[in-house]
C-alpha cells in the first residue's frame, strides 16, 4: 500500500502524520547521466527527501518535433533512479521554467510559432499539451499511484510575477495548465505553484522562495541588505525576479495553506554584471531564520550544481542576446549550490545539514508549532543594532526559541550576558541561562523538551538528532555561548546526571534512562546519522565526503577523501568493517581507519601560450592518473581575469566567471575519462574600471590582468565499508 501525502493550513502531511521535508532541485539534463546514483545519494546523505527538477523543454525539444530524451536527457531513467535511492519527487514541468536557460527553456521555434507564449492563445496551448504529453510518456507508471517516485507536480514558474498574466486571466491561465497536465494522465497527490511575487497559483498549494542576494539586479554596487534574515510573517521575498520587475503581494490566502518553500537559494548563481559569493552561513542563517518565521518545508534551489548541455542549434545559456538582462556562463551552473557542479560538497553542504538532521526527527512536532515572533523584534534588515530572536511552540510549556544575529555582508551589534526570555499566558515565565550572542551567531535552542521520561527546562545545546540503539540516544552540539564563556567546546556525557548544566538545566533531578551525546558545532557540521544492517542507529563523525547505500546485501558506506580516511562513531559498531582497523576510543566514539593508501595527485604541466588580444592562453596537461587507485581528481585552477575557458580538442567543455582570488575555479576530471588529460585554458582580462559588481577585487599593477596564478591537482580515492 503506497504512502499518502496531504496537506493542511499547518503543514504537509505524510500517511496523516506531520512531515517536515527538506527538498532539493537537481536538473538532469545539466548533470551526466552515468553520475545520477550517486548525486543522489549525496544529495540523499544531505538530508534531502524530495527532489525536485525542471522538464526544461528547449533540452528536449530544441527542434520542433525532434526529441531527445537520451543520454543526460533521459527522464524516465533519473526518475527510475530517484525511486531505486529510496528519495521521493516533485516534477516541475514548465512549460516556462527561467532556470537560467534561453528563453527560459522555451524552444526558438516556439517563441516563433507563438509570439503569445504565456497567454490564454488557443495556439500555445496546443503546444504546451504536446510538451505535457511527451513529459507523461516518459514518466507513465512512475507516479505515486503506480509506486513511483512522484508525488507531485509544479505548474509553470513565477506565472504572473515574471510574465505571464495577472488576476482572473493568470487564474484561468493557471487553471487550464493544470487541466491538460491531469488530462495527459497526470494525477499525483500534490500541485505546486510558485507563490511570490503577484504570481497566481490558481489554488494549487504555494511554495514561497528566498535569495541570500541577488546576482540578476542590475545594479553593480552593494544592494539593500536582505529581509530573508528577519523574523517575519511575511512569505514573500521581494526581490526574487526583480529583473522582470517587482511584483507586490502575494495572491493565496496565507491562513489556508501552510508555509513551504521550493527555492531558498541553496548558493547563487553569478552572472557576468554582478558576483555576489554565497558563503555557508549566508544559507545557513536564511535557512534558520525561515524555520523560525514558521517555514515547514526546507527546499532548495539549487542543491546540485551542474553543466549546460550541448545545444543543436545555439548555446543553451541565459543571455542579453535573446533579451534577457543577465549573461551567464555558457557551460557552468555551478550555482555554488551544497554539491557543486562536479557532485563535491561544500561548506553549505555541511551547514544545511544540521537542519536537515533535526527535522528528520524533530519536524513531526515542529510543525505542530506557530511562530511567536515578538513585537520587539526588529521588522527591517537595515536594523543591525537589535537582537533578533523568534519562539516556536504549539503549547507554551514545549518549544524552540530562534535567535539571528548574523545579516549578509553586514556586522551585528554584540549581545553579552543576553537572558532569553518569555512570559507565558499563565504569568510563569520561560528563562535561559545568560548567552553572549556574537556577531554572526545562529541557533535554536529547545524548552520543556522531553528526554525519554525527563523533561529538559532549556538547554544552550541544540538538539541534532536521536538514535535507537537497544538504549535511547539524544544528540546535542554547542551553539549558544554561555555568558562569559568561549565556545562550549566537544564533549561526550553519558547519562543525564552528568550533563553539563552549564548547557542542559533538568531541573529537578532525572531518572537516568537515555544517553546525551554533546558535540562541538565543528564537529556536528561533519556529523552523519547511520543505520547499520540490523537496524542500530548511529552518530559519526568524519572530515571525508561519505554517503550510504543500501542494498540487498546490507547497508554500505562510501567514504571519499583526498587524504587518509578516518571516522569517529556512537556507539561503536558491532564489528570493524572491512578495511578498516579500530585504532582507539575518543570521548565514548570508537575511531576506526581505512587501510587504503591515500591516492597520488598527478602531475600538471602548464604552459603559457601566445596571448590574443585581451585573452591570455594556456595548455594545461596532466599525467596518466587510470592507475593511481583514483575515484576522481580535481583541478584548482587559481587565476584573475574577468572569466575563463575551458577547451578540450577545441570544444568548449566548462567555463568560469571570476568572483575573487580566494574562490579558485574547480573542474572534476573523472567526466573527461581516467586518463591523460590534455586541455586549452583561456583567461578574458578584466579591467580595472570594468562595470561589474565583484566583493573582492584583485590588485591592479596595470589597467587590466589576466592570469593563471596556479594549478594543483587534488587525487581523491574511495573506500566503503559494509556495516
Amino acid at each position: 500500500m503506497s504512502t499518502k501525502y496531504s496537506y493542511d493550513e499547518k503543514s504537509l502531511l505524510r500517511d496523516g502524520m506531520r512531515w517536515f521535508p527538506v527538498m532539493g532541485e537537481i536538473h538532469y539534463s545539466r548533470y551526466p547521466e552515468q553520475y545520477w546514483k550517486e548525486a543522489l545519494l549525496r544529495m540523499k546523505e544531505g538530508g534531502v527527501d524530495i527532489v525536485s527538477s525542471y522538464v526544461i523543454w528547449i533540452h528536449h525539444e530544441e527542434v520542433e518535433n525532434e526529441w531527445d530524451f537520451s543520454g543526460c536527457r533521459d527522464l524516465r531513467k533519473f526518475v527510475t533512479e530517484i525511486g531505486n535511492c529510496g528519495l521521493t519527487m516533485i516534477l516541475r514541468v514548465g512549460p516556462w521554467s527561467h532556470a537560467e536557460v534561453r528563453n527560459g527553456g522555451f524552444p526558438d521555434w516556439l517563441l516563433a510559432k507563438c509570439p503569445a507564449a504565456r497567454t490564454n492563445d488557443e495556439s500555445y496551448f496546443t503546444e504546451v499539451q504536446k510538451f505535457y504529453a511527451k513529459i507523461f510518456e516518459q514518466v507513465d507508471g512512475l507516479l505515486l499511484k503506480d509506486g513511483g517516485p512522484i508525488i507531485g507536480l509544479q505548474i509553470e514558474n513565477e506565472y504572473g510575477h515574471c510574465g505571464g498574466l495577472t488576476g482572473t486571466e493568470g487564474e484561468a491561465h493557471m487553471k487550464r495548465l493544470l487541466k491538460i497536465a491531469q488530462d495527459v494522465g497526470f494525477d499525483v497527490p500534490l500541485y505546486t505553484a510558485t507563490g511570490w511575487g503577484g504570481a497566481v497559483t490558481a489554488g494549487m498549494l504555494p511554495v514561497m522562495g528566498g535569495y541570500c542576494d541577488a546576482p540578476w539586479d542590475p545594479r553593480i554596487t552593494e544592494i539593500e541588505p536582505s529581509g530573508n534574515f528577519v523574523f517575519t510573517y511575511e512569505r514573500n521575498d521581494h526581490a526574487i525576479g526583480s529583473d522582470f520587475g517587482l511584483g507586490e503581494g502575494i495572491t493565496f490566502d496565507m491562513t489556508k495553506y501552510p508555509y513551504l518553500t521550493a527555492e531558498l537559494g541553496g548558493g547563487l548563481q553569478v552572472t557576468y554584471k554582478r558576483r555576489p559569493v554565497a558563503k555557508p552561513a549566508d544559507i545557513g542563517a536564511m535557512s534558520l531564520s525561515k524555520m523560525g518565521s514558521g517555514c515547514n518545508l526546507l527546499g532548495y534551489y539549487m542543491y546540485h550544481g551542474g553543466t549546460n548541455p550541448e545545444g543543436k542549434l545555439t548555446t543553451l545559456e541565459e543571455n542579453t542576446a535573446t533579451g534577457s538582462i543577465n549573461d551567464l556562463p555558457v557551460k557552468n551552473y555551478d550555482f555554488r549550490a551544497p554539491l557543486g557542479e562536479y557532485g563535491m560538497p561544500n561548506g553549505t553542504y555541511d551547514e544545511i545539514k544540521l537542519d536537515a538532521l533535526f527535522v528528520h526527527d524533530f519536524g513531526e512536532k515542529l510543525c505542530e508549532m506557530n511562530a511567536h515572533i515578538p513585537q520587539s523584534n526588529p521588522v527591517h534588515p537595515e536594523d543591525d543594532k537589535s537582537l533578533r530572536c523568534s519562539w516556536r511552540f504549539a503549547e507554551e510549556n514545549e518549544g524552540f526559541v530562534f535567535v539571528n544575529n548574523y545579516q549578509r555582508c553586514r556586522k551585528m551589534a554584540e549581545h553579552p550576558n543576553t537572558v532569553l526570555s518569555r512570559t507565558k499566558a499563565d504569568g510563569s515565565g520561560i528563562k535561559f541561562a545568560p548567552v553572549d550572542v556574537r556577531n554572526g551567531d545562529f541557533y535554536f535552542l529547545p524548552f520543556g523538551m522531553k528526554i525519554g521520561k525527563n523533561i529538559l527546562q532549556t538547554s544552550l545545546a541544540t538538539p541534532l538528532c536521536k538514535l535507537n540503539n537497544g538504549r535511547k540516544s539524544f544528540v546535542f552540539y554547542s551553539a549558544a555561548c554561555p555568558a562569559g564563556k568561549s565556545p562550549a567546546q566537544s564533549s561526550f556525557v553519558t547519562s543525564i546526571e552528568d550533563a553539563d548544566r552549564t548547557l542542559y538545566d533538568f531541573g529537578t533531578a532525572a531518572e537516568d534512562d537515555v544517553d546525551i551525546v554533546t558535540l562541538s558545532r565543528v564537529d556536528a557540521l561533519k556529523s552523519h546519522k547511520i543505520c547499520t544492517s540490523d537496524g542500530s542507529e548511529h552518530i559519526l563523525v568524519t572530515d571525508s565526503v561519505v554517503y550510504c547505500d543500501k542494498n540487498a546485501d546490507g547497508t554500505v558506506l562510501h567514504f571519499v577523501s583526498d587524504r587518509k580516511i578516518s571516522f569517529r562513531v556512537f556507539p561503536g559498531l558491532a564489528a570493524v568493517p572491512e578495511g578498516f582497523v579500530l585504532v582507539g576510543c575518543e570521548k565514548g566514539f570508537a575511531v576506526y581507519e581505512s587501510s587504503t593508501p591515500v591516492s597520488k595527485a598527478p602531475e600538471v604541466s602548464v604552459k603559457e601560450l601566445a596571448a590574443t588580444g585581451e585573452t591570455a592562453k594556456y595548455s594545461v596537461e596532466t599525467g596518466d592518473w587510470s592507475a593511481s587507485g583514483a575515484c576522481d581528481v580535481m583541478l584548482e585552477v587559481a587565476y584573475t581575469g574577468n572569466c575563463a575557458r575551458l577547451y578540450e580538442n577545441e570544444t568548449l567543455v566548462d567555463d568560469s566567471i571570476f568572483m575573487g582570488q580566494d574562490y579558485p575555479w574547480t573542474i572534476g576530471l573523472k567526466r573527461f575519462g581516467v586518463k591523460k588529460n590534455s586541455f586549452v585554458l583561456e583567461v578574458d582580462e578584466l579591467k580595472k574600471d570594468a562595470p561589474v559588481y565583484l566583493e573582492q577585487w584583485p590588485e591592479f599593477s596595470s589597467d587590466g590582468i589576466m592570469k593563471v596564478s596556479s594549478i594543483k591537482a587534488r587525487a581523491y580515492h574511495e573506500v566503503t565499508a559494509r556495516i
